[in-house]
């Protein structure tokens, strides 16, 4: 049996927040998403989102963070094999996984532009904007 198998339930989840504490240290886009995505979450409290649009919004945001996360796994991974040299394969599978977070990220903000756009547009609506 592996190390790895070994270490028990307990452990894993330690092993995963110390991967997170990481990629927040190392990568300042997943600072920017993980506040923006807490400025979104909070603007959707005051307009009292329902459970369903919250909940969409949540997976939105975790499209992204988790797209991001893999990205920086998959640099970290093929820098540390290629020894941080230039190769073109490498090359071509950083900016695949970069144009993964790109794509999560332009879903979610459509998704977050059809939420508030119909949230904005009924409070206006209503005269409570201004």
């Amino acid at each position: 049996m592996s190390k790895f198998k070994s270490q028990g339930f307990r452990n894993t989840f330690k092993n995963a927040r110390k991967g997170f504490r990481l990629v927040l240290k190392s990568e300042v886009n997943i600072r920017i998403h993980l506040i923006v995505g807490s400025l979104v979450l909070a603007l959707a409290t005051l307009l009292q989102f329902d459970v369903i649009k919250f909940s969409v919004l949540l997976l939105a945001i975790a499209l992204v963070m988790v797209s991001e996360m893999f990205n920086t796994a998959i640099e970290f991974t093929l820098d540390s094999y290629y020894h941080n040299k230039y190769n073109k394969m490498v090359g071509m599978a950083k900016d695949i996984s970069a144009g993964a977070v790109m794509l999560a990220t332009i879903i979610s903000v459509v998704i977050g532009c059809l939420l508030f756009g119909q949230a904005i547009i009924e409070l206006i609506a209503k005269g409570g904007l201004f």
